[in-house]
């Protein structure tokens, strides 16, 4: 078990947004947030997957809803640790850890929050490596676990208890429902899963992946080095296009931020275009009309000076963006995973997923 400091919620917050792909929520937001329970004097301790006993209860916490919500409306700080207390109180024990649905932005600080408010650690792992946009799209869900009961709790008072449902698909659609009545956002707990199930079925060591990007990110920043490359050598990515956005669709449907941006190459992919479409996160980019990447690998768009990321929500005409493809974890790439996280699972047609 290690405790946090304040600079590696720093670089927490900078990797999380990086390996986001666009989504989970502002990270500069998620950072003060938990930076706030370091200054009241509480702690977030991170214990690894291996630390967990087999019979833990390990509970996923994080914000369900639009990010782009979360820049009008900010949350009141405890909607995650209300809904955790609404399963505790329906299921009758305490919950012993804390890990995160997804590995982005604000949704990776969440748990962190949620974990110091309980005084619990939060787990170095979470249910997707990266984000996604819908509940139902964890590794957890994937590979057999079962959502319900569920709670989500918003910035009022209010807290809905989703108790049975006949799919995790409908978990997904129930909250997302309970979300936008709430407001358009809200703090979601689902059923503990056991130590054991997350060791094998949740991505692990995220957290300190996220830091050590995010770090990297700093160095590089402070050293006059190029960020860009830095990301790419330590993650095993591809430098894919560098461009100006010169064109962009964003709205809100059905509780998720949707559209898509519009490239303009510069440097080496002078005279080219790219698009990447959007529905919270980067599903995928085409150069030119050709299909560069896709889900379920990691499509990310960053400041082309800084390296920083550049999230969906504050995406905006004339930024100079550097955009790279980092390949997922293998837990995302199996059959099972590609039917519910691969290009079909969005709507993303004549597109099969080519593994970075």
């Amino acid at each position: 078990m290690r405790t946090l400091t304040l600079p590696d919620i720093e670089a927490i917050a900078i990797g999380a947004a990086i390996l986001g792909t666009g989504g989970g929520g502002n990270p500069y937001i998620g950072r003060l947030r938990v930076q706030q329970q370091l200054k009241l004097g509480r702690r977030v301790d991170v214990v690894t997957l291996a630390e967990l006993a087999d019979n833990a209860a390990v509970v996923a916490v994080g914000g369900i809803g639009a990010p782009v919500v979360g820049i009008e409306k900010l949350r009141q700080g405890e909607e995650c640790l209300r809904a955790v207390r609404a399963l505790e109180d329906l299921l009758g024990r305490k919950m012993d850890a804390v890990i995160a649905f997804e590995m982005g932005g604000s949704n990776s600080m969440a748990p962190m929050v949620t974990a110091a408010q309980l005084g619990v650690p939060v787990v170095d792992g979470d249910g997707m490596g990266r984000a996604f946009p819908e509940l139902d799209m964890t590794s957890f869900s994937i590979y057999g676990h079962a959502s319900v009961p569920a709670a989500l709790a918003d910035d009022k008072g209010n807290v809905v208890i989703v108790k049975t449902a006949i799919s995790e698909k409908w978990v997904e659609r129930l909250g997302r429902t309970a979300a936008i009545t709430m407001g358009g956002s809200a703090g979601m707990a689902i059923a503990p899963m056991s130590g054991a199930f997350a060791k094998q079925f949740a991505v692990p060591d995220t957290l300190s992946q996220a830091q050590g990007l995010g770090q990297a990110v700093l160095n590089a920043n402070s050293l006059h080095q190029n960020p860009i490359e830095m990301i790419c050598v330590r993650e095993g990515g591809k430098r894919l296009f560098d461009g100006k956005i010169v064109d962009l669709q964003r709205r809100l449907e059905g509780g998720f931020a949707r559209g898509e941006i519009t490239l303009e190459g510069f440097g080496a992919h002078a005279g080219k275009s790219a698009e990447i479409a959007i529905q919270n996160e980067f599903l995928v980019m085409r150069v030119g009309g050709v299909v560069e990447i896709c889900v379920p690998d990691l499509i990310l768009v960053l400041d082309h000076d800084t390296g920083h990321a550049i999230t969906t929500e504050v995406l905006r005409y004339g930024q100079r963006c550097a955009v790279v493809g980092l390949p997922c974890h293998p837990l995302l790439r199996s059959e099972a995973a590609l039917k519910v996280i691969g290009p079909g699972a969005f709507g993303i047609e004549g597109v099969s997923y080519q593994p970075i």
